[in-house]
């Protein structure tokens, strides 16, 4: 009787190649809307469905792009910016955790300040701008107090819903087992709300963006903002393009490095 081969079964695939060719997946999936995106861009005005003068091909943008950085204003206008931006994102952190978990776990503080972050908070930041402005002054003071102005609310909101939606069993566990009342908000409350509070933060950076723009439109001599602005104003329509394109690009940098720090805080829960 002839023998028969026996074929081996394939091996599967390590964690390790099996997460990458993930990560490869959702990279293409994510890309390809962007990529149609700018086709469509620069389709748009060169077969005349739009005038080029107002939006110019997406090519042309990056060329201007380029232009501006090997001239390095761009640099300059970037890294102010970035500057404002992170110093009002940081303090917004800075102030609203810690009143978000104050609030969010001691009844007395929630009776106390709510009626009055409540005022503040349905108040628009960019409502504010002249007064900022008036009382500030145009330098950098204002603008990056109006940044942390924007930012805070989204944070402490999220901070305090964090915390008040904790799993009520986690903390009757946790009391039985006679954690005290600061064993319970270290080892339960502040790792439970850590999704939440990054939740808020990622809002945060967004508005971080948005604000600034607006800021830097009043009064400032570098920024993305007055690039923009003085593009609009001089007519260098693609310039301005790559003004906004940057924007984007930071913005989006933001939320891609919030999100890794928020998985790095949070992979017990995986």
């Amino acid at each position: 009787m002839a023998d028969t081969a026996v074929r081996a079964a394939p091996a599967p695939p390590s964690p390790r190649t099996a997460t990458a060719r993930h990560a490869a997946s959702r990279f293409a999936k994510s890309s390809a809307a962007i990529l149609l995106f700018l086709l469509i861009w620069e389709l748009v005005p060169r077969i005349g469905l739009v005038d080029d003068l107002f939006l110019p091909p997406v090519s042309r943008v990056v060329s201007s792009w380029l232009a501006l950085a090997a001239d390095g204003q761009l640099w300059i206008d970037l890294g102010a910016s970035l500057g404002r931006a992170v110093a009002g994102f940081l303090l917004a952190v800075a102030i609203a955790v810690p009143l978000g978990l104050l609030i969010g776990w001691y009844r007395l503080a929630d009776e106390l300040l709510s009626p009055l972050l409540e005022v503040f908070r349905n108040t628009a930041a960019l409502a504010l701008l002249p007064v900022f402005v008036l009382l500030l002054g145009l330098g950098e003071t204002s603008k990056i107090s109006l940044i942390t102005f924007a930012c805070v609310w989204p944070i402490l909101l999220n901070t305090i819903s964090g915390v008040r939606t904790v799993d009520h069993l986690l903390l009757k566990s946790a009391r039985s087992l006679g954690f005290g009342s600061a064993q319970v908000f270290a080892k339960i409350v502040l790792p439970a709300s850590v999704p939440t509070v990054f939740t808020g933060i990622r809002l945060a950076a967004a508005s971080s963006i948005l604000v600034l723009v607006a800021a830097e439109m009043v009064g400032a001599k570098a920024g993305l903002g007055y690039l923009i602005n003085a593009a609009q104003y001089n007519f260098e329509v693609p310039e301005m393009y790559a003004g906004i394109l940057t924007i984007s690009v930071l913005g989006l940098g933001f939320n891609r490095a919030l999100t890794a720090l928020e998985h790095r805080l949070s992979r017990w829960r995986h």
